[in-house]
């Protein structure tokens, strides 16, 4: 499988799989961030959950998705991490860095950067977390290693912008970046009108 069919696999699955939990979930006043555990062998989804704050301010998306994956009635039948992909809506904040770190997964993409999140969306926690706990302050580039000795991150972004001009699926995955991304504005526009009102602490 090359780059083209995978990412257009990973798009599918925040369309498809994330992205009506997320719609379902900020009607209740949660955040609109979700993720997704896939199957490396064949893609197939094994869980995709999105942000449950109103619950617990814990429950961020890729939280609450390892949560629940571990809540299954038989834990024999999980993938092991190492033969997982991890996805997450948006790149990860430093609680959901560590999450992943030390589920074991080796890997994880998303679609929306920190710096989206801040500027399109208008949470900008995730940045203003890892600069002032961690003192990450040089520039927004090197908040964190994006490949260390646990895992590798993948931008989907990146990526098709990445692949050749000639490469049939590019203008189809753009095409796909931006339906989503519109749906996740719309999204981010109700949950910034009820924004405060569900008791979540860095609404």
């Amino acid at each position: 499988m090359d780059d083209s069919q995978l990412l257009s696999r990973l798009l599918t699955v925040i369309e498809q799989d994330i992205l009506p939990k997320t719609q379902a979930g900020v009607v209740q006043g949660n955040k609109i961030f979700g993720a997704a555990i896939l199957k490396k062998s064949d893609l197939s989804v094994v869980i995709a959950e999105t942000n449950n704050e109103i619950e617990n301010p814990l429950w961020h998306g890729e939280m609450h998705a390892i949560k629940k994956l571990y809540e299954t009635t038989d834990r024999s039948s999980l993938p092991q991490p190492k033969n997982c992909i991890f996805l997450a809506t948006h790149e990860p904040c430093s609680l959901c860095l560590s999450a992943i770190t030390w589920s074991g997964y080796d890997n994880f993409y998303y679609l929306f950067s920190h710096e989206n999140s801040r500027d399109n969306f208008n949470i900008p926690h995730d940045i203003r977390i890892l600069k002032e706990v961690f003192g990450n302050e040089h520039n927004d580039n090197s908040l964190y290693n994006r490949n260390n000795a646990f895992w590798r991150s993948y931008s989907i972004k990146d990526m098709v912008e990445q692949l050749e001009e000639t490469d049939a699926h590019r203008q189809l995955l753009l095409a796909q970046i931006n339906r989503i991304s519109t749906q996740y504005d719309n999204l981010s526009a109700i949950y910034q009108a009820n924004k405060g009102a569900a008791g979540i602490p860095l609404a």
